[in-house]
């Protein structure tokens, strides 16, 4: 298989040299059963953090109230999109936190408060990108924009249902990260921590909506190398679902320059194999775990590192079939096809190598750090469920 796009080495775009020719079974080897082993309960984590959300909308239900039934209307859509997910992000926001201090039983609430901030901000951003990718489904219900689409028709009014979903989707998304915000500030603690973890959280949203609008540019040039489609998902993804979480939460514990660096060491290749992960699920996932028609990723046109490598190994035939394909309605015998197209280039092998390969680097760099010894086995334990999930 080539590795090299555009006369450059996969290499040359940022990922660690090796990790395009590495092997698959490090990783495994290194997360043994010992170390995957909950070091707390996650499902009564989800729980308190769905309480938090859950709270917070009701409080923001309150004061809309004045509004009436329209704005209500959006609350209950909010109340929606906040419910349910893996709520890595928190989790690793948490982590972040007791990885440079224990929490103490008065900073608990409040740390759990800070940590939902940023699943408003997750939430905003999926309301935001449903709607760029014209999906139709998230989680396995309408998204919003197709649901205040059906509700503007199902009433009979003026105006176009399509504009009108358009337009809840586009004020729900900047409600919650308006929210996100909020929470974060409202969190508890003094402003001698929020301030710091702030400054990240200011970072953190600027690198989403930038790496978002590189993500709907190279849709609509209809082009991505490798190097491009890795800088997508490293904006877009990658360090907001890890890196920048843990940087929240250990800003919110007073953690120093030194710490941070550690952190991104673990958590910005933890993140890229998390993108990637998502990606295959992307192409081959099955619509009773993703919640997403099969081959989603693919009637969406998505120009992700998977579609980039396949291009470049595929021949010149099976390359047009794919790239005239990408972005279209496709059946179910179509989507078949391209995924075989795909399987038959070998760039799902590779990007699995490269989850594999990204994981070790991250947990070697978690191995060398200096974080709280509770916090490395519960961030391992993180790490493999970030990049495991089922096909």
């Amino acid at each position: 298989m080539r590795n090299r796009i555009g006369g450059r080495s996969p290499a040359a775009s940022g990922i660690p040299r090796g990790v395009w020719g590495g092997t698959t079974g490090d990783y495994a080897r290194l997360v043994t059963s010992e170390t995957i082993d909950e070091p707390f309960d996650s499902a009564l984590f989800r729980e308190r953090i769905q309480r938090v959300l859950d709270d917070f909308v009701d409080e923001q239900a309150l004061r809309l109230t004045p509004l009436g039934p329209d704005a209500a209307a959006l609350v209950a859509e909010a109340h929606r999109s906040v419910s349910g997910g893996k709520r890595f992000r928190a989790a690793f926001c948490y982590w972040g936190f007791r990885a440079v201090a224990p929490v103490g039983p008065e900073e608990e609430t409040a740390l759990l408060r800070a940590c939902a901030a940023l699943e408003l901000l997750h939430a905003s951003a999926l309301v935001h990108d449903d709607y760029m990718d014209a999906s139709d489904t998230r989680r396995g219900r309408p998204a919003t924009h197709r649901a205040f689409e059906a509700a503007h028709r199902e009433a009979g009014w003026r105006g176009s249902p399509t504009q009108y979903g358009a337009a809840a989707a586009i004020l729900l998304g900047d409600l919650l990260l308006t929210w996100a915000d909020e929470l974060l500030r409202r969190c508890g603690f003094g402003w001698d921590r929020v301030g710091p973890a702030l400054d990240v959280f200011d970072l953190c949203r600027s690198e989403v909506v930038a790496g978002q609008f590189l993500d709907v540019s190279v849709q609509a040039r209809g082009r991505a190398d490798v190097e491009t489609a890795m800088t997508v998902l490293r904006y877009k993804s990658a360090k907001y679902s890890i890196e920048r979480p843990l940087h929240v939460g250990a800003s919110l514990a007073g953690a120093h320059n030194g710490v941070l660096e550690e952190l991104s060491a673990f958590g910005l290749p933890l993140g890229e194999a998390f993108q990637l992960r998502d990606d295959q699920l992307g192409v081959f996932g099955d619509p009773d775990v993703t919640g997403k028609p099969a081959g989603d990723d693919l009637a969406e046109g998505k120009r992700t590192v998977l579609v980039a490598l396949a291009l470049d190994a595929v021949p010149e035939e099976q390359a047009a079939l794919l790239q005239r394909s990408l972005g279209t309605d496709l059946s179910p015998d179509q989507v078949e096809e391209l995924r075989a197209v795909i399987r038959g280039s070998g760039a799902d092998a590779q990007v699995e190598g490269v989850i594999d390969e990204l994981a070790r680097l991250a947990l070697v760099a978690l191995d060398r750090s200096a974080v709280r010894d509770d916090a490395r086995h519960a961030l391992r334990a993180l790490a493999s469920a970030a990049t495991a999930r089922v096909l």
